[in-house]
């Protein structure tokens, strides 16, 4: 399935100025196992002016069988239906058949390894409704949708709405009540051996559902699911004064899904990595909490009230992202701002200091340019700019602008400016000049701080901006720094000074109110170096290890110093997320920050000394397990590994089946074990688990003849997307880069024409997972940009100009080592 035909803003703009579109009535037969087929009615008018004109119809790689407007044959290309003339009512009807999807883009068939099962679900956002059955593919051509589906009679069927069925032998006939008036990306068909877990109602009596495949039922934690759904409701329905908007709520755990969730009206589907069949940190039940919540707040935030076109996707990401944690934090994760923190801003913060950075109202010009800003401006720069806003206006003016907003604009699709008055009027503040600062520039500040006597000059760098903070002085009270005084203040020029306290550590933007960069006096620093694991505040500290971070990515500080630094400070947090984002980031600094010839030693002394910190850890706490699963992905050592890799580990402490297969592909990654080690170890878990981890372990066998049929097998075209994410995982694992020396010139030399052969999400795990960042060099550089400047698909520029600025960003931590 190559990629497809992209929509332009202005054709949108065009069509959406002539058409009204009122109904799709969609009958969808998906009893055969290679085909499905589609019978579509779309009604629609156009404006006056448009009558005896044309416009066009998305349908994207089908077989169409006949299609006919008003009773006249139309002509399709492969990716759009030419409608002409038009009337002022109209009507097109369209029978047609396409394949399944195989990517998780469109209407995505999995058969379960373990039992043969067979299930569908549809992705539809960005713009990939097209791929199911034709329609005017853009957010602010709103619309009902009826649907009918024909299935097995044995199978469940979901969509948006109730629905019923009639058996019919060995079929069965569905019929779904029709939709409110929705965007076309929320659509939802949901279809296969489903089980339905848990059911359970909102505080309001909306009727929740709770769904999975067969095989992994058992493991959804469904009350814990259900409890933080319902306390959302609760939030939301409060916070936002709208009651909930639809008339049910369905959570389907799916597999092979490419995103964390998605939030089709009233049939949110969820990955299932957010299924727990063994122990995970408290980070991973914390970070599926929050995706729970975020796909909640959409239903309002995106479904009721909708973005005229892809420039304000910030609108729904930004605001869900950042009213999720407000909900978190309701709902009883009381750190769910540090988290914030540790995961979201870090992602904004390398995101906003990137080649491709781009407003938080990004300029959409195409789905092209939509398929790519994905990213950590949309989602969290504009959370973190969100969250400053609230210190600027106070919350509850925040949120009486927001049930304005939605009070005045239901149903309907808006720009910025239409919630930028209610906030205005709420507030009694003028904000467009905020947003100017905020929303329509690029860059993050950096808010450096010296002391002077008893004065601190805080200097912030271009463009200055206007910053909303809190500065504190924290000093040692009975063994640790806790903050004896505050200071709220307004920087609003490049250099602002302030009375200091005498204290050990100053910190500005403490309660990390507003998005910038820290750079601390040296004292501060010193403090931070030697006793960060003192500070008795969980989200100061995220921000003193954010600021390590940001050091040792820009190269003002050595891999080697943020490395000893999580040896000694790591075990002592107590925050899950941030020690999770610790070791991620340790990861990266390892893989490409460390000179090719300290690299080995410096890993053994950073998994050696992982292990010491799980030996003397609590055991079965949740840093144990962290410290643990950071030794496996570190460790070039085979006895403890081995152990690991039999179930046996510290004393007391439980091997999982998932860390098992972690520790058999270290294992295979050292040529210790090989094929026979791996196919036992799937026929004791013969799970879809089990099969993806020996997927991957088999990519990792270090022999040149493995690796070129990995690579076969990669670049052959015919892996799901969740074969190819873990097999091309695998090939990249390996401890001696020579094994992959040769594919340095096959991806230079491939990465265009396998972009071209391929679905988006495809085209992005070849362009990333195949990129030889581990070659961080000149002659690396040069390449990419070579290719990123010639090629003439706007997604793979992008990605590559990224992936040059991380070589050279490899290469300036590397020199400060």
């Amino acid at each position: 399935m190559t990629q497809s035909h992209t929509i332009t803003r202005d054709e949108a703009q065009l069509r959406a100025a002539m058409l009204d579109v009122h109904t799709y009535r969609l009958d969808i037969d998906v009893t055969d196992a290679n085909v499905f087929r589609v019978q579509a009615v779309i009604t629609f008018s156009a404006a006056e002016s448009a009558v005896g004109g044309s416009t066009f119809i998305d349908l994207l790689e089908h077989d169409v069988y006949s299609a006919e407007l008003n009773g006249h044959t139309v002509e399709y290309d492969g990716s759009r239906l030419r409608l002409e003339p038009l009337q002022l009512d109209n009507e097109l009807i369209v029978s047609s058949t396409a394949e399944y999807s195989s990517t998780g883009e469109g209407l995505h068939r999995y058969i379960d390894p373990f039992d043969e099962a067979e299930y569908l679900y549809s992705q539809c956002e960005p713009a990939d409704a097209r791929r199911i059955f034709p329609v005017f593919e853009q957010p602010d051509l709103k619309a009902t949708f009826a649907l009918g589906v024909t299935a097995p009679s044995y199978w469940t069927v979901l969509s948006n709405e109730p629905g019923t069925h009639v058996l019919d032998g060995e079929v069965a006939h569905w019929t779904f009540d029709a939709t409110p008036v929705m965007s076309s990306y929320l659509f939802a068909l949901i279809a296969g051996e489903y089980t339905e877990v848990a059911t359970g109602s909102s505080k309001s009596r909306v009727p929740l559902g709770l769904w999975a495949r067969k095989s992994m039922a058992v493991y959804v934690g469904a009350e814990d699911i259900l409890d933080i759904t319902r306390s959302g409701f609760a939030f939301y329905e409060h916070q936002f004064g709208v009651v909930y908007p639809f008339s049910k709520y369905d959570q389907i755990f799916v597999p092979e899904f490419n995103a964390g969730a998605m939030e089709n009206v009233g049939a949110v589907t969820i990955t299932e990595d957010y299924i727990f069949r063994s122990a995970v940190p408290a980070a991973m039940v914390q970070r599926r909490a929050i995706t729970i919540l975020h796909e909640l707040a959409h239903m309002w935030f995106g479904n009721l009230v909708t973005m005229r076109w892809w420039d304000d996707l910030w609108l729904n990401e930004s605001f869900a992202e950042f009213v999720s944690h407000l909900a978190a934090v309701d709902a009883g994760f009381a750190d769910a701002w540090t988290t914030f923190n540790a995961t979201e801003k870090t992602w904004a913060y390398r995101q906003d200091q990137l080649a491709t950075t781009h407003p938080v109202i990004a300029d959409m010009v195409d789905l092209d340019a939509v398929a790519v800003n994905f990213d950590g401006i949309t989602y969290a720069k504009g959370a973190a700019v969100l969250r400053q806003l609230v210190a600027w206006v106070g919350t509850e003016h925040f949120m009486a602008g927001v049930r304005n907003y939605f009070t005045e604009y239901a149903w309907a699709n808006t720009t910025f400016g239409d919630l930028l008055r209610p906030l205005e009027d709420a507030s009694g503040r003028e904000l467009s000049s905020w947003a100017e600062e905020w929303l329509h520039t690029t860059g993050v500040n950096t808010l450096s701080w010296q002391r002077d006597g008893d004065e601190v000059i805080i200097t912030q760098s271009s463009p200055v901006r206007k910053h909303r903070v809190v500065v504190g002085f924290y000093d040692v009270v009975d063994g640790k720094l806790t903050r004896t005084s505050s200071v709220a203040i307004d920087l609003q020029e490049k250099t602002t000074c302030l009375p200091a306290d005498d204290a050990a550590l100053m910190l500005v933007n403490d309660e990390d109110l507003t998005y910038a960069k820290l750079r601390p006096d040296a004292a501060s620093l010193q403090v931070l170096t030697e006793r960060l694991s003192d500070v008795d505040d969980s989200l100061a500290r995220s921000l003193l290890w954010g600021t390590a971070w940001d050091l040792t990515r820009d190269g003002e500080a050595s891999a080697a110093w943020f490395l000893e630094l999580i040896l000694t400070h790591v075990a002592s947090e107590t925050d899950s997320s941030v020690v999770f984002s610790l070791l991620r980031q340790a990861t990266t600094a390892l893989k490409y920050f460390v000179p090719t010839e300290h690299a080995s030693a410096t890993r053994q002394h950073f998994a050696h000394g992982l292990w010491q910190l799980a030996e003397d850890a609590v055991s079965g706490s949740d840093v144990e397990l962290q410290l643990v699963q950071a030794f496996i992905r570190h460790t070039r050592s085979e006895s403890k590994v081995s152990e690991l890799a039999d179930g046996h580990g510290l004393a007391g402490f439980s091997v999982s089946t998932d860390m098992a297969w972690s520790a058999i592909q270290r294992l295979v990654a050292l040529g210790v074990v090989g094929e026979a080690d791996i196919e036992a170890a799937h026929a004791e878990d013969d799970s879809s688990t089990g099969y993806l981890a020996a997927v991957q372990a088999r990519a990792m066998i270090p022999t040149a003849a493995a690796k070129a049929e990995t690579w076969q097998r990669i670049t052959g075209g015919d892996l799901t997307n969740l074969e190819l994410r873990h097999m091309v995982m695998g090939f990249a694992d390996v401890h001696d880069h020579e094994l992959l020396a040769g594919y340095v010139d096959e991806y230079f030399n491939r990465i265009e024409d396998l972009w071209a052969a391929s679905s988006f999400e495809t085209a992005e795990t070849f362009a990333l997972g195949l990129f030889p960042l581990w070659a961080s060099t000149e002659e690396t550089a040069s390449r990419t940009m070579t290719v990123a400047s010639s090629t003439r698909y706007r997604g793979l520029q992008r990605i590559l100009t990224e992936l040059h600025d991380d070589v050279r960003r490899a290469l300036t931590a590397q020199s400060a080592f």
